[in-house]
């Protein structure tokens, strides 16, 4: 395969910061995870050793605080993730889970997708939704996450049953076996690393594909080291199969999280950890060089695809 023209696949991870080296707290020193072991050279980063770089991977530590006092939320934290606007300052307090009122405009007018557009940049948000989700999406404009309100607002539609179907999707979940627990039995459960090159195949047709995984944020507020293991085996296979299917030379995967809260689960709260970037393909220097923190990821991503 030739070498193409610049892609960057973003997996968001709501609600995943860089923890203390203690599997009784932290999921990742208790589950067993050899495709991000590996890529890290066996050495899973934590509050003591927060950076890594081996010949596949880089991970670098952002800040989620951004200056702000209190505990980093998902509606500003996206936000600023998503515009590279320190939206807690713009407010001056963390907020979440939705978009503050006053920021939603500024979703609208400076999100990712938008400034992509501009540039002519084809872009995919690759997240399926079920229609009782669209339907209550219809009647409570105003809560939604900070992705699916950026992508709205850039003149998109979401991803529904269809698109599950046709293989230009994904669930929520990876697999879709929670889709057929909500009655759709046609749709095809497939396995992690299948759903991580269904998303490789997704670049083909767009410079920037973003997907969003929040069952992370759900299993820190739980407590449960059982659920956390079992997302972490997930999220590791399907890691396994993006690898696997991208050509390293001119695809990037980021990987990047909002706040911290599944990587100490003796909290049930979020925590003002700093939240990895981890970088793998294409461009890991520059991803690694540039960003510091939340506000810091869409510049780099607009300057890697220009």
């Amino acid at each position: 395969m030739s070498v193409g023209w610049p892609r960057v696949l973003m997996l968001f991870l709501d609600g995943v910061g860089i923890g203390p080296a203690d599997p009784r707290r932290n999921p990742f020193f208790a589950a067993e995870c050899p495709i991000l072991n590996g890529l890290l050279g066996g050495r899973m980063p934590h509050l003591s050793r927060r950076r890594a770089t081996t010949s596949h991977a880089v991970l670098v530590p952002l800040n989620a605080t951004l200056g702000v006092p209190g505990l980093p939320q998902s509606g500003t934290g996206q936000i600023a993730l998503f515009t590279g606007l320190n939206a807690p300052r713009l407010v001056g307090k963390h907020f979440g889970p939705y978009p503050y009122s006053s920021l939603r405009s500024v979703v609208a007018e400076q999100n990712i997708f938008r400034k992509l557009d501009e540039m002519k940049r084809r872009c995919q948000y690759a997240n399926a939704y079920p229609q009782r989700y669209l339907d209550h999406l219809a009647t409570h404009p105003t809560r939604t996450t900070a992705t699916v309100l950026a992508w709205l607002s850039a003149g998109m539609t979401l991803n529904s049953t269809s698109e599950l179907l046709n293989g230009t999707a994904l669930a929520a979940d990876v697999t879709s076996e929670r889709w057929v627990r909500l009655g759709y039995g046609n749709v095809p459960i497939q396995t992690p690393r299948e759903a991580g090159g269904r998303l490789v195949s997704l670049l083909e047709n767009n410079e920037f594909v973003l997907y969003e995984y929040f069952f992370t944020d759900h299993a820190g507020h739980s407590q449960s080291m059982q659920q956390a293991t079992e997302i972490l085996s997930v999220l590791d296979g399907l890691l396994g199969g993006i690898v696997d299917a991208m050509d390293h030379r001119w695809m990037t995967l980021l990987l990047v999280s909002d706040h911290g809260n599944f990587e100490d689960l003796s909290t049930k709260t979020h925590t003002r950890n700093p939240v990895p970037l981890f970088v793998v393909g294409a461009n890991k220097e520059h991803f690694a060089s540039r960003c510091k923190n939340l506000t810091h990821v869409t510049p780099a991503i607009l300057d890697a695809l220009i």
